[in-house]
């Protein structure tokens, strides 16, 4: 598929690596953070003897970790691609189409892989 030009400046493309590699920093701590905190109730959660409905709460707090991780995964895996596409040269146009991202998007968004029309509804918060 062949892409049409899009004049994205050399400034705005460092720019955008800048933020995305900043963004990707960011997760990948709060990652480490959550797995960590994690780690920390459940070797809690051994030592001591639970309640019933302690056990009820541990579990809900557990699932909506799991939940938000895979929301963060999916995140870390998009701003993975739109570096990517720095590399490749294809960044600012759609995964789906090829057709241009436009610029104020990737200025809200700098990991946005696809247009808005091209979005997903999505109840997971995944950020393509």
């Amino acid at each position: 598929m062949t892409t049409p030009p899009l004049a994205l400046d050399p400034a705005f493309l460092a720019s955008q690596r800048a933020r995305l590699v900043t963004l990707r920093t960011d997760l990948s701590h709060s990652m480490d953070r959550d797995a960590e905190e994690a780690r920390q109730v459940l070797s809690a959660d051994q030592d001591h003897a639970n309640e019933i409905e302690d056990r009820a709460q541990d579990l809900a707090i557990a699932e909506n970790d799991r939940i938000l991780s895979s929301q963060l995964g999916s995140q870390l895996t998009a701003i993975d691609r739109a570096l990517a596409k720095l590399d490749e040269g294809t960044y600012g146009f759609s995964d789906v189409s090829g057709l241009p991202i436009p610029i104020a998007r990737l200025q809200a968004r700098p990991q946005a892989l696809v247009t808005m029309l091209e979005e997903p509804e999505t109840s997971t918060g995944d950020v393509r």
